[in-house]
């Protein structure tokens, strides 16, 4: 399946444009699964694995949604088989929409937060959820000093 390119978020998302590469082609077996998650609390992640050094791989590829909504972070294959984090969903991808490469979205399309350029592998699944599980009690205790 060849896939016809995705590689950078709307201007109005604050993300940062990245070049355009040429087009890769994503084969099922090997292609990564995808955790979504609510906009607030992937940010909040993001935020958390880029700053802990320690942490193995870092994050890896971030996709949001046009409407801001949700943020998806590609993970390993497999790794919808046994996610149970409340709040997020794993869903396998099989490839499909998977789209790297030479194409930019229109304003409202889904885009990158974090480019394959510019990040690399997927996310670990085991860092994603302790990076989901600190974030969640992060908003949780901001909320509350409302």
């Amino acid at each position: 399946m060849e896939s016809t390119g995705m590689n950078t978020a709307p201007a109005s998302s604050g993300a940062t444009p990245v070049p355009a590469a040429t087009a890769v082609a994503v084969a099922p077996a090997e292609a990564p699964d995808l955790v979504t998650v609510p906009t607030r609390q992937g940010l909040e992640a993001v935020d958390i694995i880029r700053r802990a050094a320690g942490l193995p791989g870092g994050v890896g590829p971030v996709l949001h949604d046009g409407s801001g909504d949700t943020l998806g972070f590609l993970v390993p294959p497999g790794t919808a088989d046994g996610w149970d984090m409340p709040g997020s969903a794993c869903t396998q991808t099989n490839g499909r929409g998977m789209r790297f490469g030479d194409v930019s979205p229109t304003a409202g399309d889904t885009g990158w937060l974090l480019p394959p350029e510019a990040v690399g592998p997927v996310t670990d699944p085991e860092v994603l959820r302790a990076a989901l599980g600190e974030a969640a009690r992060l908003i949780e205790a901001a909320d509350n000093c409302r």
